[in-house]
């Protein structure tokens, strides 16, 4: 499957569950969201403008993990994600055609792994020197740089950030991190 037809598959699919992007996210005091969640955005910023057709696999593993996954992106709840690049995956030999191929299980804990409680901007990240994930583990940053806990210690650096959703917040990634 050609990218284009790859992003207009996954666009459908998260159409049909209701998905469809709003024009502008914002949240408003009141603890009620207003615009498009993460996933909206993920699927706005991966279709047009300057990194359009960078994030196919990560749509791709969000669709083949879990549900939970999905659902917690889509949920009201603020979280952050570290989302890793078509590069960032193809580093690991991982293709919008063979990301389902993982088992599930570990595509979830994987996922989660990129994902922080919380709405926290580049100022918070950097300021912190550990991030809890809801996978369970930590990750710890440096200067920008994200270091996992496996052991090889994979090192991504934070490329773009502060891409805002209803729901929390988005900062792009080099490397996929890994848990275990």
């Amino acid at each position: 499957m050609n990218r284009k037809s790859f992003v207009a598959a996954a666009a459908a699919v998260l159409v049909s569950f209701g998905l469809a992007a709003a024009p502008e996210a914002e949240a408003n005091g009141k603890g009620k969201n207003k615009g498009p969640n993460l996933v909206e955005v993920a699927i706005a910023v991966n279709s047009e403008g300057q990194f359009a057709g960078s994030f196919d696999t990560l749509i791709a593993a969000v669709l083949a993990a879990d549900e939970s996954v999905l659902k917690r992106l889509e949920a009201k709840r603020q979280s952050t994600v570290f989302a890793p690049t078509d590069d960032a995956f193809a580093a690991l030999g991982l293709t919008p055609a063979n990301i389902g191929t993982l088992d599930q299980d570990a595509l979830t804990q994987i996922l989660l792994y990129h994902v922080v409680n919380g709405r926290r901007d580049s100022n918070d990240v950097l300021g912190s020197t550990q991030l809890r994930t809801l996978q369970g583990g930590f990750l710890r940053q440096d200067s920008g740089t994200l270091i996992d806990n496996s052991t090889d210690s994979f090192n991504a650096n934070i490329i773009v950030t502060d891409v805002p959703a209803s729901n929390g917040i988005i900062h792009a990634i080099d490397a996929v991190l890994l848990p275990f």
